[in-house]
């Protein structure tokens, strides 16, 4: 599992997952604090946090443990390698997500309540616990889906922002930053709507999600470790995603960097929401080295929207 140390632009300075405990001063609840975050920069790639409660998305899993166990999360929360929680680049903290292993069909909800992973083939940062229920704690990576449990996922959000201080919210929720500077893509598969308003979600009932099984700890709903067995395609393959484009210029542009870098791509259409997009693809792969080497290769040619995905 590759780590390096990062430089991460404006909100975020950290070079891992987990950072040290916040002075006492900082008045952050135990349970943590409800936050989506501002867009920021990681390695020349930009990423943009928002509510996104229709994310389905597949790619490459990894894990981390002891050296982050009992640290502070992004929003506030102790981190414990034992208990199913995960870190996500762009997903509103906290929230639940489904986590499959597209490999033997392992299915367990976790919590996720960091900012990770920031390798840039890696879609989300299972905890060790997770990762050993998912069955991949040897290997070091697994193909995954990740789906957000969107009704379940609110709820806990709402509980979280009541003990949320209003400077924070209101950073979450006031006018959207200046956009950073975005590559040619058009519009990134899956996709969601604009967010519900800050008023809508704080004025929400905040039951204990009652279609997951799990425990309240200090406040925080933690999953339980329940391990679904859900059916998966028995091959499934690794690209790397250049982009999904409206426009066939543009797919023309992505297809002649590609060729000057000796790879081809592949274009295969799709549909996102009522729009007919292009899929500009490198694959398939037959590993996840390869993947991560055409990746690397991809976003240092200014490619940087591309990521790997599993289909």
């Amino acid at each position: 599992m590759l780590r390096g140390t990062v430089v991460l632009l404006g909100a975020l300075s950290l070079a891992a997952c987990a950072s040290k405990p916040p002075s006492p001063s900082s008045g952050l609840p135990k349970s943590g604090i409800y936050k989506v975050g501002k867009p920021y920069q990681v390695a020349g790639v930009w990423y943009y946090p928002s509510e996104d409660f229709s994310y389905d998305e597949t790619g490459i899993a990894s894990w981390y443990g002891p050296g982050f166990h009992e640290k502070i999360t992004a929003n506030g929360e102790q981190y414990d390698q034992n208990e199913l929680t995960a870190a996500h680049k762009t997903l509103p903290m906290p929230s639940l997500v489904r986590v499959t292993n597209l490999d033997n069909g392992r299915s367990i909800v976790v919590r996720v309540n960091d900012r990770g992973p920031y390798a840039n083939g890696r879609i989300i940062d299972m905890s060790r616990r997770g990762a050993q229920l998912l069955g991949f704690d040897g290997v070091g990576t697994a193909k995954v889906r990740v789906q957000i449990l969107a009704e379940e996922s609110r709820a806990i959000a709402a509980a979280a922002r009541q003990g949320t201080p209003a400077t924070i919210l209101a950073e979450t929720d006031g006018p959207a930053p200046k956009p950073a500077p975005r590559g040619r893509v058009e519009l990134a598969e899956g996709s969601g709507p604009a967010r519900p308003s800050p008023a809508a979600v704080a004025a929400a009932p905040v039951p204990v999600p009652s279609t997951v099984p799990g425990s309240v700890v200090e406040g925080r709903f933690v999953p339980a470790p329940v391990v679904a067995e859900l059916p998966v395609k028995p091959y499934e393959q690794i690209y790397v995603q250049v982009g999904a484009f409206g426009n066939l210029d543009n797919v023309t542009r992505a297809r002649a960097k590609l060729a000057a870098m000796g790879q081809v791509a592949q274009v295969t259409p799709t549909v996102t929401g009522r729009q007919k997009l292009q899929r500009v693809r490198v694959g398939p792969l037959n590993s996840v080295e390869s993947a991560d080497a055409v990746l690397n290769q991809v976003i240092q040619a200014g490619l940087t929207d591309a990521k790997i995905v599993v289909d």
